[in-house]
């Protein structure tokens, strides 16, 4: 369940990382993961927002070239369907709750191959 929870916080991140500018180092699915691990109890309805927030604008920062922000895509997207009880309302609505601006929709169904 905790795996699940991880997978659904790093499909959130993916969407609010692909907004970012270039950066030189590779982003990791563990990067990813263990930095969205803190939105899980918020997403499934089991706690308050948390540490999200600061996970999410830290991974914004780390997703700086394409190639992160897809790979963060990529790996958000397979936690969230391992992931079970995830709210994807509440997914949707992280970057106006963190008060980061992205340019598009945050889903599961989002495609991220077309991610910049």
């Amino acid at each position: 369940m905790e795996m699940a929870s991880k997978i659904a916080c790093l499909v959130v991140l993916c969407m609010v990382v692909v907004a970012l500018a270039p950066h030189a180092e590779a982003l990791s699915c563990g990067q990813v993961t263990s930095g969205l691990a803190p939105c899980l109890p918020y997403l499934q309805g089991r706690g308050p927002l948390g540490g999200c927030c600061g996970g999410v604008k830290g991974l914004l920062g780390a997703a700086k070239t394409p190639a992160d922000r897809k790979t963060a895509c990529t790996c958000l997207k397979s936690a969230a369907s391992a992931i079970k009880g995830i709210d994807v309302g509440k997914a949707a609505g992280i970057p106006r709750v963190c008060g980061v601006n992205i340019p598009y929709k945050i889903s599961p169904s989002t495609d991220c191959s077309k991610v910049q």
